[in-house]
């Protein structure tokens, strides 16, 4: 089985708390930017467990560093 050349790995998934510890936002915060459509959304895993991908974040955090924090048209 050879690997699809054309996959881009999102990285690792992230906890809420390493989502805070990376962005420097709050808990409520985050939910709430969610909610405005200005932060990336999080994933179910099951069981009541939710993550974000880590290319989520950094392109986040890209968007930060640029000034760009408007929700995506």
């Amino acid at each position: 089985m050879s690997a699809n050349p054309e996959f881009k790995s999102p990285g690792r998934l992230l906890k809420l708390k390493d989502v805070v510890e990376q962005t420097s936002l709050g808990v409520a915060t985050i939910y709430r930017r969610m909610n405005q459509g200005t932060f990336p959304k999080n994933r179910a895993l099951g069981g009541g467990r939710v993550a974000w991908t880590e290319a989520d974040i950094e392109a986040w955090k890209q968007r930060a560093i640029n000034g760009d924090l408007a929700a995506p048209t």
